[in-house]
């Protein structure tokens, strides 16, 4: 590790809160609109405005075919969620697509088994990134540990054009759980949150080999889960305080020199 790299990592970087919104549903992640914004429970999604912080769309889903939504982001008119079967083994994932104003489901696509348990999904540079996590207790297949969740670039088909595995200075600030969110910011880095700490963890695509780089790690003022940036502002993050039932903005400081 270069010295400037070991200086980044330690710098005490800080997002401090602009905003809280109370949101009952708020306990996997939470997805924002320029008018909307949207919190997440297993299979269920509300729709909330962000300007009156009233709940004004609700979907709730059967167990059986939605056990565990765990994050999405609006693209276009619609929710693209990440699901999986877990707590269950093998792991199995899904893509589950709504409609953005009226929530209701418009598309499925199973991924089965394999990779892992997806738990987010963005849309960066024409590409879809998808983590598949694993994890060291309640949920994780034998043999595997936090240590196996990668990150899989897709192209628009899901075809899949490569993938990267995590370093494990972010593995061991999430372990036994794994990446709960994740997504691209217009700086071109990667913002990784947790399951539990109220940490945000910085990464980048190395220039060769199999391992994301860690840049930095951004105290935030929630724990961790799934995550979203703002449409209207690139340096808000929206994150959820799930004991509290909270939708959670705050402001990332750059983790890079200015250009």
């Amino acid at each position: 590790m270069s010295l400037l790299l070991a200086l980044a990592l330690q710098a005490s970087l800080v997002a401090p809160e602009v905003s809280r919104i109370p949101a009952a549903d708020a306990d996997q992640g939470v997805a924002a609109g320029v008018r909307d914004l949207y919190a997440i429970d297993n299979n269920v999604i509300a729709r909330i405005d962000r300007t009156t912080g009233k709940t004004v769309a609700r979907w709730e889903g059967s167990k059986t075919y939605y056990p565990h939504i765990n994050s999405c982001i609006l693209k276009g008119q619609r929710l693209v969620c990440a699901a999986s079967n877990y707590p269950s083994v093998p792991q199995a994932s899904s893509i589950e697509m709504f409609d953005a104003r009226t929530l209701k489901p418009v598309a499925s696509r199973s991924l089965g088994p394999g990779r892992g348990s997806l738990t987010w999904l963005d849309w960066h540079q024409g590409s879809w990134w998808a983590c598949f996590a694993h994890y060291g207790k309640r949920g994780g297949e034998p043999g595997r540990d936090a240590r196996y969740t990668t990150l899989v670039r897709f192209d628009a088909n899901f075809v899949e054009l490569g993938a990267w595995l995590f370093p494990d200075s972010v593995i061991g600030r999430m372990a036994p759980y794994s990446a709960s969110g994740g997504r691209w910011n217009r700086d071109g880095i990667l913002y990784i949150s947790g399951h539990d700490l109220p940490e945000l963890y910085a990464v980048k695509l190395p220039p060769a080999g199999t391992v994301l780089e860690h840049v930095a790690t951004i105290a935030v003022p929630t724990g961790g889960q799934a995550i979203d940036w703002d449409p209207i502002d690139p340096r808000i993050l929206w994150t959820i305080d799930r004991q509290q039932g909270f939708l959670v903005s705050s402001r990332v400081p750059p983790v890079l020199p200015a250009k």
